[in-house]
């Protein structure tokens, strides 16, 4: 009996809509080599290097001996929610209520809830450039419109609401800014985003804040958008203990909303994900409702990390790179090497700095531009010494 034909996979539209993450190759590329022992020097995660706080694991190892291992509410824990409205009250002086917040499995998790929420055919999200990987992603996949909006390099990348208002459309619902921003490591000062909550509220569209880097800012405080009187009815924050308490592996974030947009996403939620998970809830309620040291000590070395990456990369001949003023990223401008030696693309120069010196950094089209990549300075001072000589024999051969 002849074999029966092998079945014909047909995706869907909306998947053949979106990519892999550029992040995510990237490192699997350097996992390959380090696996196979060669030394590289990876820039390219997006995570710190520090350990989760001890109280945090500690809260988890109980949860795991009593047995706090079930289902919970699809939003979190009530105590949960509660802590993250306190905190944020606390950290960013918001006034948000448990029943406007919910607990999701990492930020990219609430912000994928929130677009599935919102947009569809016909809608049209701006989206400054440079942009986090997932952020048009997520958009294509809802059968949303991307409207990049361009930052200038020369001021840092930093957004400013007359580039918005230049790019509206009547199509527009939804405005995603990045505070400090990934992968520029810009930061929206206070009274421009008091301008882009301004217009948002004139033309009747919605603010997704993307606060996931908000307590690492090098000058001033942490800000929230949602501090602002009378915001929140326009204001989606999107948040995550993933940066700030270094809780990555976790998966572990929150959004706070407008209560009928909450509901809608608990919906979505129930029929994906479920709830985050127990141990992990109980892992965030004890870090939020912890001490703030380790958020101190991360800041400060990141700092000082910032310090010497910029100066090291400045020094690089044919490279340049604004300072960032959040976050723990940088962002080289390279295009004036690529044009003497006649490279094409980012990607190219980020497959090179990986096969001829092992080091992996991410090439700038995951971002949205083309003459640049982003370097994570979440590392040790050695292996960002050794980076940097590795780069400068690159680009300088």
């Amino acid at each position: 009996m002849p074999d029966a034909p092998a079945a014909t996979v047909k995706l869907a539209e909306r998947v053949e809509r979106i990519g892999v993450s550029a992040t995510l190759a990237v490192l699997q590329e350097a996992e390959r080599l380090k696996a196979q022992g060669v030394d590289v020097v990876d820039f390219g995660p997006g995570e710190p290097d520090f350990p989760t706080p001890e109280n945090a694991k500690l809260a988890a190892i109980r949860a795991i001996q009593e047995n706090f291992t079930k289902y919970t509410p699809t939003a979190g824990i009530p105590e949960l929610r509660q802590a993250i409205c306190d905190w944020h009250a606390r950290e960013l002086g918001t006034r948000y209520e448990p029943a406007e917040c919910m607990a999701t499995v990492g930020g990219k998790h609430g912000v994928f809830n929130a677009v599935s929420a919102l947009v569809g055919r016909g809608d049209a999200v701006l989206i400054p450039v440079p942009y986090w990987v997932s952020f048009p992603e997520i958009v294509n996949y809802a059968g949303g419109q991307v409207i990049p909006v361009e930052t200038p390099e020369g001021n840092g990348f930093r957004l400013r609401a007359a580039a918005l208002e230049r790019a509206w459309t009547d199509a527009v619902k939804l405005v995603i800014v990045n505070s400090p921003n990934n992968p520029s490591g810009a930061v929206v000062d206070r009274e421009e985003f008091a301008r882009i909550l301004d217009l948002c509220r004139r033309r009747g569209a919605l603010l997704l804040s993307d606060e996931c880097y908000s307590h690492f800012v090098y000058d001033g405080a942490p800000f929230s958008i949602a501090n602002l009187p009378d915001s929140k009815p326009y204001v989606i924050v999107a948040g995550s203990l993933s940066k700030t308490f270094s809780m990555t592996g976790w998966r572990l974030g929150y959004t706070l909303a407008p209560m009928p947009l909450v509901q809608a996403m608990l919906r979505l939620q129930s029929h994906s994900t479920s709830n985050p998970t127990s141990i992990a809830q109980k892992a965030g309620l004890a870090a939020l409702r912890g001490p703030m040291d380790s958020v101190r000590t991360m800041l400060a070395e990141y700092a000082r990390r910032r310090a010497r990456v910029i100066t090291g990369l400045n020094a690089i001949p044919g490279l340049r790179c604004a300072e960032p003023q959040g976050a723990f990223y940088a962002y080289p401008n390279v295009g004036a090497w690529m044009q003497a030696r006649g490279v094409k693309t980012a990607t190219e120069v980020a497959r090179r700095l990986l096969e001829e010196v092992k080091v992996a950094v991410v090439p700038g089209e995951a971002f949205g531009t083309g003459e640049h990549f982003r370097l994570s300075y979440a590392t040790s001072m050695e292996r960002i010494e050794e980076g940097l000589r590795r780069l400068h024999r690159f680009f300088s051969a």
